[in-house]
């Protein structure tokens, strides 16, 4: 039964799939032609989700499901719930060089869905374990998260309109902070690798990648005064 009810929430983003690519291409053509985003991204990724990574994931949140007080069920992933559910079929990084480059991204991001161009699935997140950067994310109004592995990395979810299903998950972040996510990803995706050393060296590595991406907005803040 469980097998039926996976095969069928896969078969209904199938079924929508060019939906999920018109969303995507939307959002592209403000990354390339959006003359401040043009300015402020230094480059991005793409991609949609692996149909056979897609059922894992599904099994994987229908068990995380089941681990939880009765109460805070949500109850299986079925073809009536999975575009809610899970919100990444479709995903966009934008990587930019420095940190104080955020606050203007950010700007223009909000701009489209002030004019109603795109709405937000829900509010946009920061993952940080730096304080002085929690602050910043604070007075733009972007929620702060921690995560025990120092994951760093804003998350925001777009719909191409208020009453749409369809989303595309977009990520922000530092060149320097792509690189941590890279190696993380090798070691923890999609099973948490269980090497409490690899865990351990992973967080050393977020402080220095934290260090230099530091270092990188303490050089363009430096020559800007200098100008």
């Amino acid at each position: 039964m469980d097998d039926k009810l996976n095969e069928d929430a896969i078969s209904c983003i199938k079924n929508d799939l060019h939906s999920y690519e018109l969303l995507h291409d939307k959002f592209l053509s403000y990354i390339k032609r959006d003359p401040e985003l043009k300015k402020l991204v230094h480059s991005y990724k793409t991609r949609f989700k692996d149909l056979e990574h897609l059922k894992s994931k599904i099994e994987r949140k229908n068990q995380e499901d089941l681990s939880l007080p009765l109460g805070e069920r949500k109850g299986p992933i079925t073809c009536d719930n999975i575009k809610q559910r899970i919100t990444d079929i479709c995903g966009i990084r934008i990587l930019h060089l420095y940190i104080g480059q955020f606050e203007e991204i950010h700007k223009a991001l909000m701009k489209y869905v002030d004019s109603g161009e795109l709405a937000l699935y829900e509010a946009p997140k920061a993952y940080t374990w730096d304080p002085e950067y929690s602050k910043l994310f604070e007075r733009l109004g972007v929620a702060p998260k921690l995560k025990d592995s120092f994951y760093t990395s804003v998350h925001y979810v777009f719909k191409p309109r208020a009453d749409s299903d369809i989303t595309c998950e977009v990520q922000v972040r530092t060149l320097f902070e792509e690189v941590w996510g890279e190696i993380d990803h090798s070691f923890n995706y999609p099973e948490k690798s269980e090497s409490k050393v690899v865990q351990e060296q992973l967080k050393v590595l977020a402080r220095v990648v934290g260090a230099g991406t530091r270092l990188s907005d303490s050089i363009y803040e430096l020559n800007k005064l200098q100008k």
